[in-house]
């Protein structure tokens, strides 16, 4: 029972530490990546669609990107969606048949915003891993009829490092991405 509580926490703030990473990827830095337009939902035909599901995303150089969308008939609204996209600050182009996205040069007022938001998605992320080790710590306390005293306190010592452990990560991959963001 105890190490059931304890895989489904580990494997939850696992996820939580991949998702802080993804959300990280797309925030920008000084060169374009596919990545940071992994959030932007276009309106396809009424229906908010992942852009990446609408088209192919490649690097043409290192602050522009191409969008080639599959159906050309969506290249407004991609183009619409990008424009739109908050704390990006592009400036796509059509031109009939892909959408060029030129990404300006990040000033160091602009880095240090980008900086608070990291940190922001990073405190959001560590909050999600403390719920996870709220809600184990519960089912635990919930088997302390059946199973002893001690069990449960080392099951506790052992979930505060899991926490910890997590948590360092998400500190880690954040302490990356501020350095890469203040790179000049």
């Amino acid at each position: 029972m105890i190490a059931e509580v304890m895989a489904d926490a580990g494997t939850r703030m696992d996820r939580a530490v991949e998702a802080a990473k993804d959300d990280f990827a797309t925030v920008r830095t000084g060169r374009a990546n596919p990545q940071m337009f992994q959030k932007i939902l276009v309106d396809y035909y009424g229906t908010p669609t992942p852009l990446a599901q609408l088209a192919s995303l490649n690097n043409a150089e290192a602050r522009t990107l191409v969008v080639t969308p599959y159906d050309k008939s969506a290249l407004k609204a991609i183009e619409q969606a990008i424009r739109d996209m908050p704390n990006l600050g592009a400036n796509p182009t059509n031109d009939g048949n892909l959408v060029r996205v030129t990404l300006p040069e990040l000033t160091q007022e602009r880095r240090k915003e980008y900086v608070k938001i990291v940190r922001t998605k990073g405190e959001d992320a560590k909050v999600h891993v403390r719920g996870i080790r709220r809600k184990a710590k519960d089912d635990l306390d919930a088997l302390k009829s059946e199973i002893g005293e001690d069990e449960i306190s080392r099951a506790d010592k052992e979930l505060d490092s899991l926490t910890r452990a997590h948590v360092d990560a998400i500190d880690d991959a954040l302490k990356r991405k501020e350095a890469e963001l203040l790179e000049v």
